[in-house]
Order: structure tokens, then sequence, then C-alpha cells
């Protein structure tokens, strides 16, 4: 499959040339601001789909919104109308408009404009056309400090920045980039077009929350490298949101560093706490030392020992009841702790004990649940 994308330096469309890099079946021909309007028919050439992101939306000059929007869609147009014509062949188009389309100012009557163009190739040539009037779209690589809160607030709090927040509570609705992308293809290799009740192809899922929530997560996922407390990042917007603003880190800010406590048996330290999953950390031991010597009421444990070889004992704290295992890093064994049963680890072998650590809970000095007895 020969596909064209329209825009292809833009936000979208380089998301969109990387997921296509991905495929062996898709050859892609990009069409930028260095190319000029008469390139498209020769561009189109042998195509299967195209791609219309190109678009104007803050130029130096007004009359740009009409090239840039109106008069390049309605040269795309004529260029597919005109390959209908002579091979027969209907190229599907996907256009990104805007949800500005149609407002009363010349970036809106633009945009509608285009739209109109390509409803008129698909009414008299039958060209199979996908409009989508996209709220706005975030993810990596979005410009900053240009028409995206998200890509502002982002790179701005990365970079320990101010950020400006006229109205907390002015809703927003998103959609992630990926998700843009992930449609697009679907309707590439003929997937139904999904219409909303407005008459335009529509993304899913799309987003609604707050500007100030939005300043509120992102400046959230910066403090969590001190806190080590993680928002839930693992589905939905905060997941997308969370990836973009990872996107705009420094590269300075690829590494931070967590606290570490030694004393004379090693070195303990924790990695990442989370709101209701508890929390990772890991500790060492030199050889023959042995760590806990203790037992939880509720607390649950998991250890890994991920180098050295070590010996777990127990003891039931009402029967008496013993159990001793020996573990070691050669092999990927969980060992967990149970409430009632006091327990220890100790390094039995020779060099340096390296273990990892999952606690179910976060820990809470004033009510630790740890209590300490000898096995």
């Amino acid at each position: 499959m020969k596909v064209l994308i329209t825009g292809a330096d833009g936000f979208v469309g380089k998301n969109l040339q990387l997921h296509l890099a991905e495929r062996k079946d898709v050859e892609v021909v990009c069409f930028t601001r260095s190319h000029e309007v008469a390139q498209l028919p020769h561009l189109l050439q042998g195509l299967d789909f195209v791609f219309h992101l190109a678009g104007v939306n803050r130029p130096q000059d007004p009359f740009e919104f009409t090239t840039g929007n109106a008069d390049l869609t309605q040269a795309l147009c004529k260029a597919v109308c005109n390959v209908a014509d002579a091979t027969g062949k209907k190229v599907p188009i996907i256009c990104t408009s805007s949800a500005q389309a149609g407002r009363d100012n010349l970036y809106g009557q633009s945009k509608l404009a285009a739209e109109a163009a390509l409803q008129a190739a698909a009414l008299s040539h039958g060209i199979p056309v996908h409009i989508f009037r996209l709220p706005n779209v975030f993810g990596k690589w979005c410009k900053p400090n240009y028409n995206s809160a998200v890509a502002t607030f982002c790179h701005n709090i990365a970079r320990g920045l101010p950020i400006q927040v006229n109205d907390p509570a002015a809703p927003v609705t998103l959609v992630y980039v990926d998700d843009v992308i992930q449609r697009f293809v679907q309707l590439m290799y003929g997937a139904d077009a999904a219409i909303g009740s407005d008459g335009f192809a529509t993304v899913a899922p799309q987003y609604t929350t707050t500007v100030g929530e939005l300043a509120r997560l992102i400046q959230a996922f910066k403090d969590s490298r001190s806190t080590l407390m993680t928002e839930r990042v693992g589905t939905g917007l905060v997941r997308a949101l969370y990836a973009t603003y990872v996107s705009y880190l420094p590269l300075e800010s690829f590494t931070y560093t967590v606290p570490q406590y030694g004393d004379p048996r090693g070195v303990f330290a924790e990695m990442l706490k989370t709101p209701d999953c508890g929390q990772f950390s890991f500790f060492t031991a030199h050889p023959g030392i042995t760590r806990g010597g203790h037992y939880h009421h509720t607390k649950t444990e998991k250890f890994l020992v991920i180098k050295g070889q070590a010996r777990f004992k127990f003891r039931h704290m009402q029967s008496g009841q013993t159990h001793e295992l020996v573990t070691s890093g050669d092999k990927s064994e969980i060992v967990e702790t149970v409430p009632g049963w006091t327990h220890d680890i100790t390094n039995i072998g020779t060099d340096e004990m390296v273990v990892m650590l999952w606690a179910n809970e976060v820990f809470d000095r004033e009510r630790p649940d740890t209590f300490a007895c000898p096995v």
C-alpha cells in the first residue's frame, strides 16, 4: 500500500509516519511545506490512500488561512478526482479538520471551505472521504507554547517554568494522538467508518476534564520524583497524559535519584509508591547479615532475590510452627511473607545479596504494622 501524508512534518504527521514505518506493507510519500501544490498530481501517482493533515492555524498573514487550508484541499481534491477520471481508481482521503470549522473567524471559515471541497469530491466522483473534526489532540512531539495547553504545561513543568491557568474550571475535550493514529490506520485497512451525530468521523476515546485538573496532574507527575508517589498511570487519560509528560523531559532529566539508606547490614531504597497498590523497594545484605525479625498483622510482602543466596525463616506467632526455605538469584522465585508469622532473611552466600521487595501498602510511620520479634 502506498500512502500520501500531507503535513507530514506536523505533530500528527510525525506520529503517523512512525506508526506506518513499523509496517512492511506500507510505503509513505510525504508532502510538507517544502513542496509546491503543483507537485500533488505527481505525488499521487500509484497512491492507495491519502492522509490530509496539512493546515494553517497561526499564520503571520491571515491570507494563509485560505491558501493553506481551503486552496490546498481544493487542489488535492482536484488531483484525486483527476486520478479517478483517468484510471477509475478512487483514492480514499482522511482529513483532519477542526471543531472550529464554520465559526465566525478566518480559520474556521477556511476549514469549512476545505470540508466543502472534500464533500464535493465525494459527491461528484465517489471518493471515500473521512473528515475528522478533532478536539484537542495531545501526545509526544506536539509543539509547546503554541496552541496546546497539554504540550505547554508538560514542557514548562518539566523544566520548572511557570504556567498560566486563567480559569481552572474551564472544560477541555482531548483525544490522544495514538488513538487518532490507530483509528486512521484502521480506516486505511478498510474498517467501517464511525460517524458521529454531527456527520463527521469520530475517534474514541475522548476525554473531558478541566484545565485546572490537567495542570494538577502534570505537576503531580513532576512531584512524584520527590514524593515517590505515582498517580494511577495505567489506564485512560492519566496513562496517556503521563506518557506525554515524560516525552517532554529534557535530556538531563532522563534520570533521577531516590533516597538510599545505608547501615552496616547494607542499603535500602524505596523506588515507587502507589495510592492503593503498595510500594516497591530494594535492599542489599552483606554475607552473614540477617534482616527482618518482625511480623505483621495485615501487611504482606513479596521478596525476589535477584543476586546472592538467601535463607528465609518463619515462625507462627501463636502455634510456634516454624518453616525455613532457601532461594537465590539463580531462579526467579517469589517469597511471600504471611500475616501472623514472624520472619527474617539471611544472606548465606559469599557475595552481597540484592533483593527486590513489594509491600501491599505504603509504609505509614504512624501505623507501621511492623512488630519486632526474633524468629
